[in-house]
């Protein structure tokens, strides 16, 4: 139990910084790749829901491949696959040296477009359920359709969309895992080296579900925070009319 306990503990004879610092890369992966797929996911949606048969194409064949395609895929094409249409473009315009993409950078993309296509979908339901006339009566308040969506639809979205979103973040905390294979040092790259190096695969795995186990339930209470939050003038409005 002892040498567990070293094993595990900060300074030179543990793995505990390590460990440590490799959550932080996931937890910071994860908050870095979040916006940037809502965000995407959001445009994707508004594509799929457009009135120009192109767009609706555009934004259903990129949820079509993206959610087809495994992640790990996704990360390999993005790492090795953009890195070197980038070198090849830098060349081309008469730079020289190598231009190469940053791990985390690379994790960041290629996740965020997986959670885009997934993300989509949740918006398209959400969108769906808010009535058409919110939109109407705001346009007939004198709101243009950027107004509107800001103040009118988008307050409501994220009400409708939050339970769905919640389950997407929660997929996206797992799926950081996959970064160490591009060698980006978080939680699962450290973990591995450290199984190489003490041959003691039970203890530092097991470490490593106890972390994410610790970030699923932070994650949880907080995702229902927000939920209370967004819904208290839903539940307020029940209330006053009983």
């Amino acid at each position: 139990m002892d040498s567990y306990l070293t094993l595990l503990s900060f300074g030179d004879r543990g793995w505990g910084d390590e460990l440590a610092s490799g959550a932080l890369v996931t937890i910071a992966l994860a908050l870095a790749t979040l916006p940037f797929g809502l965000a995407l996911g959001l445009v994707v949606a508004l594509l799929k829901r457009s009135s120009s048969a192109a767009l609706r194409a555009v934004g259903t064949v990129y949820t079509t491949v993206f959610r087809g395609l495994p992640e790990l895929l996704t990360l390999y094409i993005v790492y090795f696959g953009l890195q070197l249409g980038m070198q090849h473009a830098w060349k081309t315009l008469g730079f020289s040296g190598n231009l190469e993409m940053p791990a985390f950078v690379a994790g960041m993309i290629a996740l965020g477009l997986v959670l885009a296509a997934f993300s989509s979908e949740v918006w398209v339901g959400a969108l769906n359920a808010i009535p058409k006339g919110q939109r109407e009566g705001a346009y007939a308040l004198g709101l243009t359709r950027g107004l509107a969506f800001r103040l009118v639809v988008m307050p409501q979205l994220l009400r409708v969309a939050l339970p769905g979103l919640g389950n997407n973040w929660m997929v996206l905390l797992k799926e950081t895992s996959l970064i160490s294979v591009i060698a980006l040092p978080d939680l699962m790259y450290w973990t591995g080296r450290a199984n190489i190096v003490t041959k003691e695969p039970f203890l530092f795995f097991g470490a490593a579900c106890l972390i994410y186990l610790v970030f699923s339930l932070i994650s949880s209470a907080g995702l229902q925070a927000l939920e209370r939050r967004t819904n208290r003038g839903v539940a307020h409005n029940a209330g006053a009319g009983r």
